[in-house]
């Protein structure tokens, strides 16, 4: 039976709980999600700083990691050919790619030093976003922007100030706002005798960056908490109480990362609150093991749950990325599946029949409400989702891993 008249039987089905499969393939097609670039190359980055640090692991060390610029975007463009839709690429500081060939310090980053990137972007329609990158640095060993050592702060508050003019470039440049995410990595191991000084420097030093004139239509600034790291167990300056404060009072955006909070806290859970009093909340999705070891993306019940409130808030008030690296894998499988699995998740949000479900909580129905949730459990998404796939060009569920073979054949297998 071919996908065509599958997916008919399938919008038969749906249509008799009352959704419409062509307008939820039409909203998901206009969902784009950011996909990070550093998950092709172990998040090294061109500089050769040498192993990561900032409680940054990569596991393993599976064939075909990307070596240089050209083999990074040859890999993002086999993943861009399996993911339906159009998207966008994160960036991070690290991959920066300077004219001469010469290393350039973060603290003297220029835009023209992102021009191969600009590029690539425009020859494939795609947005960038940017990340500055605060790990995997001399001078980030023991802090950044809350170093107590005023030389140190002043380099990364420089840094934070040169990504922010790359990323009105890049918006500028690609007719699209750019997402300019602050993440540090400063914190301490053991209990610290003053949890206060360390983020009023932050504070200060967000404020130094923030005070350089930019076009807020075109640069939408996001802070990352994050709630222990490698190294930082006890705590972390970078707080979600500290970031949600900032944020909302110097408007900028907050930023939630799925694998940066305690395991039994619900991301999907904060998104309708953030947006109670922001009109957008940026997102990272990721999978934590126990712990921020930033898995691949699978299809669980954490990520439909995110979907679910993406899709119920409003999709365009949600910056979607995605936020992990293995290396265990094939790293363009890696990829792959994970963007898949956002949209497959996203796509059975658009397909579930919310104003029925609202209806049934205000009636405090909670039975025929529980019901109706187990029902559409078991309604043939896949046969939709295959659908969506062949519109766009991209191989379906039954064949993608294929083409992953063979690029591992043809293209990973020669990098030694």
């Amino acid at each position: 039976m071919s996908i065509e008249t599958r997916y008919k039987e399938a919008a038969d089905f749906y249509s008799a709980a009352g959704v419409d499969t062509e307008k939820a393939l039409d909203k998901l097609k206009k969902i784009s999600i950011s996909m990070h670039c550093w998950q092709g190359d172990d998040v090294n980055g061109f500089e050769d700083a040498g192993s990561l640090t900032g409680g940054i692991q990569t596991t393993g060390n599976y064939p075909g990691r990307a070596r240089n610029p050209q083999e990074l975007m040859d890999d993002i463009d086999k993943v861009l050919s399996l993911v339906p839709g159009k998207h966008r690429l994160a960036l991070h500081a690290s991959y920066a790619m300077p004219a001469n060939g010469k290393k350039v310090e973060r603290n003297e980053l220029k835009p023209e030093d992102f021009a191969p990137w600009v590029e690539f972007a425009k020859k494939r329609g795609l947005g960038l976003d940017f990340n500055p990158t605060y790990f995997s640095h001399p001078l980030s060993t023991d802090a950044t922007l809350s170093s107590e050592n005023e030389e140190i702060r002043k380099y990364w508050v420089q840094h934070g100030i040169c990504c922010l003019k790359i990323s009105e470039y890049f918006a500028r440049e690609l007719g699209t706002p750019c997402v300019m995410n602050i993440w540090i990595p400063d914190g301490f191991k053991n209990a610290p005798a003053d949890r206060a000084a360390p983020r009023a420097r932050l504070k200060k030093s967000l404020d130094e960056i923030l005070a350089m004139p930019y076009d807020k239509s075109l640069v939408y600034v996001t802070v990352e908490s994050k709630v222990f790291g490698i190294g930082l167990e006890s705590y972390t300056v970078g707080s979600h109480e500290f970031y949600m404060n900032y944020a909302a009072k110097n408007n900028v955006l907050c930023l939630l990362d799925s694998g940066h909070f305690h395991p039994t806290e619900s991301v999907a859970d904060k998104i309708p609150s953030m947006l109670l009093f922001s009109d957008k909340v940026a997102l990272h999705v990721s999978r934590p093991v126990r712990w921020d070891s930033d898995h691949v993306v699978l299809y669980n019940d954490e990520v439909r749950d995110i979907a679910r409130e993406i899709v119920n808030n409003g999709p365009e008030k949600v910056l979607l990325a995605m936020d992990y690296f293995d290396a265990s894998i094939n790293r363009i499988a890696a990829w792959a599946t994970g963007m898949r699995n956002m949209q497959k998740a996203l796509l059975e949000a658009l397909l579930f029949p919310q104003a029925k479900a609202a209806e049934l909580q205000d009636k405090r129905d909670f039975t025929a409400l529980m019901n109706l949730q187990e029902k559409m459990k078991m309604f043939p998404i896949g046969d939709v989702w295959n659908e969506f796939c062949r519109r766009n060009g991209t191989p379906d569920e039954t064949c993608w891993y294929e083409d992953v073979v063979a690029y591992e054949k043809d293209v990973l297998s020669a990098r030694k």
